[in-house]
């Protein structure tokens, strides 16, 4: 069984509050719940938080021995040269999770330093895109 690990960053924990027109009503622990039921081939665990330092322990931590991360790094994506490096050292595959279409929203959204080093994008499929990200895997 695959192990991949849903890492999100800062705000996500928010999701099914803010700005609901843009990131949706339902909370992502709730839509955890749903992936899990929805690829019970894959063992799935999920890791939030705000803050970079630990968003590069939890990659250090898993990017040798899990067979995948999606990640959906927040304004980290656009901001963290320290988080393109930790995704340039693992060997454990990462693809990169946007719910809003990044290249519609505000110009600084429109460059990401996760895209160059992961093995994919998914962009503007909200929250469906963890979906998409996960069947990469499979």
């Amino acid at each position: 069984m695959k192990q991949i690990l849903i890492l999100n960053g800062p705000n996500l924990n928010l999701l099914g509050k803010r700005e609901p027109e843009v990131y949706g009503s339902e909370s992502f622990e709730a839509y955890f719940l749903t992936l899990k039921n929805k690829f019970p081939s894959l063992s799935l665990s999920y890791y939030q938080s705000n803050s970079e330092g630990a968003l590069l322990d939890k990659l250090h931590e898993v990017g040798f021995e899990y067979d995948g991360v999606v990640f959906n790094a927040g304004a980290y994506s656009h901001t963290s040269i320290a988080l393109y490096d930790a995704i340039k050292a693992i060997t454990t595959p990462v693809i990169e999770v946007h719910i809003s279409n990044t290249f519609s929203r505000e110009a600084f959204r429109h460059h990401s330093y996760i895209s160059p080093n992961a093995a994919g994008i998914v962009v503007g499929f909200g929250l469906k895109g963890y979906e998409l990200a996960l069947q990469s895997f499979i």
